[in-house]
């Protein structure tokens, strides 16, 4: 039966553990065999008579410290007195001090059945001094000779013995509050990560933190105590973090963002913290399975495509770069939504993502901040100078959560800092006790509103007025909160805020804290406007996401003058002297001046042009691709780049190989390391060009492609969990996952796989026996109100259906719809995928960071030259590649001949298939095929014919596996650049001029 023993005042108390269920073999002891204790924690049960458990205590002792190293430099110590104090034997201590020492100690003795009264510790960095004052289990003073020889001989071994190798010392830092020495010293290593350590910790976390009997204990509660062990590793490095971050007091970044899509936190800190062996082998032993547990962690509901998870990928390789930066954001209750497939229509639902709390996270009640809504601006003089007053007409009261975030083989650890809204004002006592309930909780509801749900439909007047308070929320909360960082160090001392200050802008949506920086530097620190406009624009930059015209933020300007008056008083400012500036240069050039302005006016109505104030305020504007910056430069942002050309910069954007390879596919991660000789590639992703040289390899293609068969093998276990469609392995898997959106194009993978459809419907049975098997998987989520973009996934559901139930068809082909799709399924979908789709309109996607995830994987790309498939193909050869359709130059010229255009007939006749309700829906369906048989915006007819022939290019290498395989590894091979390390490397050099900071070891 298995026992938790629990030790107190350094006895053992074994309870019996009755066991679990059958499947289970119950919490096992939490202190096991004694051979397998690291020096200290070696703790026996209180034994019969005093002689024996000396005896055994002492030769336990001495096991303890077997890695004893040849004496130590200085002189060690041991006395006895037992005159000077009346109740305890006094044992004085000197000896050459090592990282844990104190706790070593206080560990031998407790295994000699010696309660310790109390301890004087003194030390001066390299030797100690310490006195203990002890006695018998039983009570009285050690006056036996044997047991004062065996009690010298224990310690003197320790003493003398090498540091354990569990025993990581923690850096020192200086106290500003009194005399910490003693903390210091209890505290001064890291926490063990030895088995029986990590076993000790979970089950003190079940029974003290979460209050759960060791009786009945299942495997979401085995998840959480095992996330709460690991945040204490997180916390012990996240405040070493910061103090030396305060310490070194260097250019700090703060990368603000509406979206930060993390996925699950447990496996990538088991990893990057590099403990996930050992944490496996513990809740093995206590009954439990590592990778059963981590699927009961949900997936953080923080975001919703690449914007979120580029955020996230940045924030992974700020800490392992060791830079001191920040990622701030909000803590949504909801998320987005739950994406739900009812009868083939997509249904949203909240995301309950924290119904069982967040283990990762830690509240910061202490830290908030009050954030004002509506209300009129007042000004009055004072000392001489204009001063203006915002007198809110809402407050709410912005609350920190903090999660760590580690870097990989380094002790930094960073920190995502997200906002939740409370009320100011909890409850209304007064309402309550008239009898108006309602109005008693309403500010609550009202205030909570604010970060409830990522991105609300903004469809109708108070979806954009909510949209925009939350915009207005987290960036206010975040500017007063880096304000006060700054002023604690640097009192009144403005002209350093920014070389010590950097905040990255991701997208248009923090933009309103330009006006909100300016605010709270002239109207609560009395700067001038002079003097405020020069710092702001010293510590912004901006990073654009888009090339649409239509994508750029604008809010009307009767919104702004209400919710924010004092805000759209000082962008009016902006834009008047930002226009002089243009006047300047360009003379009275109204057409131009009408362009550039932030304030757009046509007709009765006005609009703030986000993207510009951003541009306007901002030191750097870059784009995330070579050829989106491009594009940037020459269309929406042309007027800004002719007249400050000096701002414009290009940071391709990269996905983190940690978490998209090396954690992610264990299978390929050891594959691609023997070969290569070392696991330096997860730090380095330009040393997988080692991998081209074995391309050819037919042992090394043999094995690549057992790997790649493992991935989809377990990538159609979740297909068939997910949809209920059971898919061959043996076929091509053909994946298409992002958001859903005309311009991303799924509806030309539909019409793609009518077309193969209804090819092998027409073949006879001896011809489909030469047709490359499909699996093609579609995923991602439509907005609430993008109607095109629900009907599309209606019509994928749809074909679906009629595919997958024809006899006919069988294994041939397949098309599944995964419904919400979120980072956990991409990280079984991507390893297993063998052809990915990135057909976006040339010319309309900024970057793509999933076609960086795929190639990573050697998964093999179909797509247009657009975003980062260019540099993509620049980087693993365009021979490993499939590329189609119009060049981004050759859209405008299209898209005015798309009225005269004659489609393909087998473009028609597929359309036709839609049409006549040959897979149902035919009303539904028809805007759809409205809007490709007329305007076509997206020229999806023009480029059919060519994205058919690639697919044919594609089934004719597939059947080649040896040529196949040898693409697969060069796309593997080729993604060195696509790494954010790299892209974060360049952003810390290039924009935020910021240096790494690392925590010594």
């Amino acid at each position: 039966m298995p026992v938790l023993q629990k030790q107190v005042l350094g006895s053992s108390l074994p309870r019996s553990v009755a066991p679990r269920a059958a499947h289970h073999a119950g919490l096992k002891a939490a202190v096991c065999a004694s051979a397998r204790r690291s020096p200290g924690q070696q703790r026996i049960s209180p034994a019969p008579s005093v002689h024996s458990a000396r005896s055994r205590a002492s030769t336990v002792a001495v096991k303890a410290v077997a890695e004893a190293a040849p004496p130590s430099t200085g002189p060690v110590q041991v006395k006895f007195d037992n005159e000077t104090d009346p109740v305890f034997t006094v044992i004085d201590i000197e000896a050459d001090n090592k990282a844990g020492l104190l706790s070593s100690i206080s560990a031998v003795l407790r295994d000699l059945a010696l309660e310790v009264g109390k301890a004087l510790v003194e030390n001066d960095g390299s030797r100690i001094h310490d006195r203990f004052y002890v006695q018998r289990l039983g009570g009285g003073k050690v006056t036996d000779s044997q047991q004062l020889k065996e009690i010298t001989t224990a310690l003197e071994v320790l003493l003398k013995s090498k540091p354990s190798s569990s025993a990581v010392a923690r850096p020192k830092f200086e106290s500003k509050q009194g005399d910490t020495s003693r903390m210091q010293t209890l505290m001064d290593t890291y926490m063990k990560n030895d088995v029986i350590s990590i076993q000790e910790n979970i089950v003190n976390h079940v029974e003290y933190t979460m209050a759960r009997s060791r009786y009945k204990f299942d495997d979401f509660e085995a998840y959480q105590a095992t996330a709460l062990s690991l945040r204490d590793r997180l916390i012990e490095r996240w405040n070493d973090t910061q103090t030396y971050f305060k310490e070194k007091d260097p250019k700090r970044v703060y990368y603000l963002s509406m979206e930060f899509l993390m996925g699950r936190s447990l496996m990538n800190t088991l990893y990057n913290l590099d403990v996930a062996e050992p944490y496996a082998e513990a809740l093995r032993e206590l009954g439990y399975n590592l990778e059963h547990i981590s699927e009961k962690e949900r997936d953080a509901a923080l975001g919703n495509g690449g914007l979120g998870r580029l955020a996230a990928c940045f924030l992974d390789s700020m800490a392992t770069l060791n830079l001191p930066a920040w990622g701030y954001g909000i803590r949504y209750t909801y998320g987005m939504f739950r994406q739900s497939i009812v009868n083939g229509f997509q249904h949203e639902q909240p995301d309950y993502w924290l119904t069982f709390g967040n283990p990762w996270e830690i509240e910061r009640l202490i830290v908030s901040y009050p954030i004002k809504f509506y209300g009129h601006v007042s000004v009055a003089t004072e000392d001489g100078r204009q001063v203006f007053k915002w007198n809110a007409g809402e407050q709410v009261t912005a609350v920190a959560y903090d999660n760590p975030i580690p870097g990989f083989e380094t002790r930094n650890c960073i920190n995502l800092r997200l906002w939740a809204a409370k009320p100011s004002k909890e409850f209304d006592l007064e309402a309550f006790n008239t009898g108006d309930y309602v109005a008693a909780i309403l500010s609550k509801q009202r205030a909570e509103t604010l970060s409830s749900v990522l991105y609300p439909d903004d469809r109708t007047y108070e979806g954009k007025e909510l949209r925009l308070k939350q915009q207005h929320f987290f960036v206010s909360a975040t500017i007063q909160d880096v304000v006060r960082r700054f002023i604690e160090t640097h009192p009144n001392n403005w002209d350093l805020f920014p070389s010590k200050v950097a905040f990255q802008l991701n997208d248009t949506h923090p933009t309103i804290g330009v006006a909100e920086l300016m605010r709270v530097l002239m109207d609560e620190h009395k700067l001038g406007w002079t003097k405020a406009w020069e710092l702001t624009t010293k510590v912004f930059a901006f990073t654009n996401h888009t090339v649409l015209p239509e994508a750029l933020e604008k809010w009307p300007v009767s919104l702004m003058e209400k919710l924010l008056p004092r805000h759209m008083q000082i962008i009016y400012d902006i834009n008047w002297r930002f226009l002089q500036v243009v006047r300047g240069k360009y003379g009275d050039d109204w057409e131009r001046i009408s362009r550039m302005s932030i304030i757009e006016e046509s007709g009765s109505d006005k609009t703030v042009r986000m993207a510009y104030l951003a541009v306007v305020a901002s030191h750097s504007v870059n784009g995330v691709a070579a050829i989106h910056s491009e594009i940037i430069k020459e269309t929406i942002f042309n007027d800004f780049y002719k007249l400050w050309p000096e701002k414009f910069q290009n940071k391709t954007n990269g996905v983190t190989q940690r978490r998209w390879l090396a954690f992610c596919n264990p299978p390929l991660r050891q594959l691609i390391t023997s070969k290569l000789g070392s696991d330096h590639w997860i730090k380095d992703l330009y040393q997988l060009k080692g991998l081209a040289q074995h391309a050819d390899d037919a042992a090394f293609q043999e094995e690549w492609r057992k790997v790649k068969h493992t991935a989809k093998e377990r990538a159609a276990t979740m297909i068939e969990r997910l949809t209920g469609v059971k898919v061959s392995t043996d076929a091509l898997f053909d994946i298409q996952v992002k958001r859903i959106h005309e311009y991303k194009r799924q509806l030309l993978n539909v019409l793609g796989i009518i077309h193969r459809y209804d090819q092998i419907k027409k073949m006879s049975p001896e011809q489909r026996k030469s047709v490359v098997p499909r699996v093609c998987v579609i995923g991602g989520k439509a907005a609430p109100g993008y109607e095109m973009a629900k009907r599309i996934i209606k019509l994928v559901c749809a074909v679906g259906d009629k595919i997958n139930g024809d006899p006919d068809v069988g294994n041939l082909l397949k098309l599944v719809f995964v419904p919400d799709y979120n980072v956990s399924i991409a990280e079984v979908i991507i390893p297993g995928s063998e052809l990915s789709q990135h057909i976006s309109t040339a010319g309309t996607e900024a970057s793509g960071t999933s076609n960086m995830k795929f190639a990573m994987n050697g998964c093999l790309i179909i797509g247009t030259l657009d975003g980062a498939n260019v540099e993509i193909a620049e980087e693993i050869g365009n021979d490993n590649i499939f590329i189609f359709g119009a060049k981004a130059h050759e859209v405008p010229t299209l898209r005015k001949g798309r009225a005269t255009f004659r489609p393909d007939p087998r473009f028609d006749a597929v359309v036709k298939m839609i049409r006549t309700g040959y897979f149902g829906w035919e009303d539904y369906f028809s805007p759809i095929c409205d809007a490709i048989t007329t305007s076509d915006y997206y020229l999806v007819a023009n480029d059919f014919v060519s994205y058919i022939e690639a697919q044919a290019k594609v089934d004719a290498s597939y059947k080649d596996q040896k040529k196949w395989t040898r693409m697969s590894i060069m796309s593997t091979a080729g993604v060195g650049k696509f790494s954010t390390d790299r892209t974060i490397a360049e952003y810390a050099k290039d924009i935020w001029h910021a240096e790494p900071c690392q925590v010594p070891e």
